[in-house]
């Protein structure tokens, strides 16, 4: 069932008006990038982004928006387009594999997958909505269920060629807990010149 008024801002939807991240969107990054390329050149990222002293920081608090930002810019700077973007995406859905295992509980993970997929979806976007400072740092996000689904950000901090890290993130997290046929699509863009990021769930 729509809602009536599915975008209307909600209370809290500023993400984090300081501009602060979750330090997933660099932690995750780096591990993507080591896999597929190497220590050397997670290494050589952050020194070429002019960040050599976050490479090897404890990142165990909120970041600064600018520090993922500046490494996801140089990222596409360096690599191929589909380098980058499988990179990109890759630590997207490593930053949702960390969610799910440190901070979804147990039981409610069990009963998202238990729900009926729109039910799911319902509570999934409510909780990417009150969380949404992982994701959208200063940004202001909104979220909605429908036919399709949508997650909207304004100002969104990350965003990229195809905002790749955000679909990572956002399929992983749909697919695993609410439908494996869950399809995650991304027609609006503010790398685009668009106002904003909209990204669309479809469950099946």
């Amino acid at each position: 069932m729509a809602l009536a008024d599915p975008l209307a801002p909600p209370a809290g939807a500023a993400a984090h008006p300081d501009g602060l991240i979750g330090p997933n969107a660099v932690i995750q990054l780096r591990a993507a990038l080591a896999e597929r390329a190497g220590e050397a050149a997670a290494l050589g990222l952050f020194l070429r982004a002019g960040l050599a002293d976050w490479a090897e920081a404890r990142l165990d608090a909120m970041i600064p928006q600018a520090v993922p930002a500046a490494l996801f810019e140089t990222l596409f700077a360096a690599y191929p387009h589909d380098a980058a973007s499988e990179i990109a995406a890759e630590a997207g859905r490593r930053t949702a594999d960390y969610v799910m295992a440190h901070r979804i509980p147990g039981p409610v993970k069990a009963l998202l997958k238990a729900l009926p997929a729109p039910l799911a979806a319902r509570l999934l976007l409510k909780a990417i909505q009150r969380n949404a400072w992982t994701f959208a740092g200063s940004g202001v996000c909104r979220a909605a269920y429908g036919a399709p689904s949508r997650v909207e950000i304004a100002g969104n901090p990350l965003a990229m060629p195809g905002c790749v890290w955000h679909v990572g993130v956002f399929s992983r997290l749909f697919q695993a807990l609410v439908s494996r046929r869950a399809r995650v699509t991304h027609p609006a863009c503010a790398r685009a010149g668009d106002p904003l990021c909209r990204f669309e769930i479809a469950l099946d």
